[in-house]
């Protein structure tokens, strides 16, 4: 294949087979590790495909091969390459574009990829290495950039480059849920970074005791760009008065340094440095139990920013000590369910008759409707109570979803178009997020409906369809008929 400049833009469009243009070296299952170790030498390669006749079936990396040293060595000779091969490949097709192999790299933190024929046989491997000859500064190696920084200003420059790494990829047409996983894998890396540095420079560092948790879309893993700050603080009842402290701090210097590269706080105070959001495990169960059996419209909101929750650094056992709770508390309270459902139905999408597309009246936003409140929270919301009702927490709304497509409870087709809707939408929240940035304007959940196509209008009231579709599962599953508030 003849070489073809490499810009910005055409990087991501370039196929995979451009890569992968050297015969894989490959070994069979019955290959004693010790002519595997020796093929790989031969050939000067960090990783080897294991392959049964045409079909790769495992791979070995020089990672894997210390492990092994490090714990078998008197039995390594008589080992075969299928006792220690890692069975759970991450593949690509050769006619994929490098944009889908840099997310699979990143989200996997790997280094490469199989690259297979349409028919499943062997075509190759891509590595990061590969990857680098073509384009040293591409979304893979914006991880090593973070890990790298020095001080704060590095990290905020970091965090630029980002954005503008984002835009790229979302022109070149990558789909809507790698965009937000990768999105939420660079915003953890920034947050690590900011408590790795921390503690390097200033020696503020989390008790061990502790955890810093991420609560709302940034729990769910969720988040289009870097908004408002949601986090919390739950540490061990029996944290002494010096712990606290250091708590304390810990809370006070990462909201600050979220802050500095850029990350505003939350309006509403939803952020660890509030010792409203910095309790112990058992202050927080009392507290959660309050929520649940008391569902006013102030405990409703806290609860769904709450639920969500995901540790991002610190203990994970309480993480699941909390999450317990709140799936045996509200099972034990009937009118949970049925109040926080109807809390989340008076969010109805912005459809009026005829299809016509309802809008602000008057204000700011005139002649436009906010596509959060409009459907995008409803479904997130109805998504996790659905989820929690039938025994689950955390993890995406995808996640969440075919965690319920495995209950049997809702119609395979209905969670399809549920699942569709909340593609779509989310889609068009980044796409306009990204054209206000490009503008120069802050980016916003307001969206005029006149400045869509009409192809994309129509997209939009089947999405509205599939929010109003939830709500009438809300309605029947906790049969809200029957509930006054």
């Amino acid at each position: 294949m003849p070489d073809i400049p490499i810009n910005q833009d055409s990087f991501f469009f370039i196929a995979v087979d451009y890569l992968c243009k050297r015969p894989p070296v490959t070994c069979t299952p019955d290959t004693t590790v010790v002519k595997m170790a020796d093929l790989m030498h031969q050939h000067d390669i960090s990783g080897i495909v294991v392959v049964e006749g045409t079909a790769p079936v495992g791979i070995v990396s020089l990672r894997d091969l210390r492990e092994l040293v490090a714990h078998n060595l008197s039995g390594i000779a008589a080992l075969t390459v299928k006792q220690v091969m890692r069975t759970s490949l991450i593949t690509i097709g050769r006619h994929d574009y490098l944009f889908k192999a840099i997310f699979r790299m990143a989200k996997h933190n790997i280094h490469r990829l199989v690259v297979l024929n349409s028919d499943g046989s062997l075509a190759g491997v891509i590595t990061n290495t590969d990857l680098l000859r073509v384009q040293t500064r591409c979304p893979l190696y914006l991880s090593q950039e973070i890990e790298a920084t020095e001080n704060f200003e590095q990290l905020r420059a970091t965090g630029l480059r980002m954005m503008d790494m984002l835009q790229f990829a979302t022109k070149s047409g990558a789909d809507t849920q790698s965009l937000i996983s990768l999105i939420a894998h660079f915003n953890d890396a920034m947050t690590l970074r900011i408590i790795e540095l921390l503690d390097s420079l200033e020696g503020v560092r989390l008790p061990e005791n502790a955890a810093w948790l991420a609560l709302g879309s940034e729990g769910r893993g969720e988040q289009t760009l870097r908004t408002d700050q949601d986090n919390a603080i739950v540490y061990a009842d029996t944290v002494s008065d010096q712990e606290y402290e250091a708590i304390r701090l810990f809370a006070e210097r990462v909201v600050d340094r979220l802050e500095f590269i850029g990350v505003p706080r939350c309006p509403g105070g939803t952020m660890a440095i509030n010792p409203e959001w910095r309790h112990s495990v058992s202050d927080w169960k009392q507290i959660l139990t309050g929520w649940i059996t008391t569902p006013s419209a102030d405990n409703m909101v806290n609860f769904g920013m709450f639920q969500d929750l995901r540790i991002l650094h610190g203990s994970k056992e309480l993480e699941q000590t909390l999450r317990e709770h709140i799936i045996t508390i509200s099972h034990q309270h009937s009118l949970f369910f049925p109040y926080m459902a109807k809390n989340i139905v008076r969010f109805k999408p912005p459809m009026g008759m005829f299809g016509r597309i309802k809008t602000e009246s008057r204000g700011e936003h005139k002649g436009c409707f906010d596509l959060k409140k409009g459907g995008i929270f409803a479904l997130t919301l109805g998504i996790s109570l659905l989820s929690l009702h039938y025994g689950s927490m955390g993890g995406t709304s995808w996640e969440k979803i075919a965690r319920l497509r495995e209950t049997g409870k809702i119609a395979a087709h209905d969670l399809d178009q549920i699942e569709q809707s909340f593609n779509f939408l989310l889609k068009l929240r980044l796409e306009k997020q990204f054209r206000a940035l490009e503008s120069g304007r802050q980016p916003g959940n307001y969206v005029n409906p006149l400045v869509l196509t009409e192809r994309e209008r129509e997209q939009l009231r089947d999405a509205f369809k599939g929010v109003n579709l939830l709500l009438h599962i809300l309605e029947d599953t906790f049969q809200l008929q029957m509930i006054r508030m």
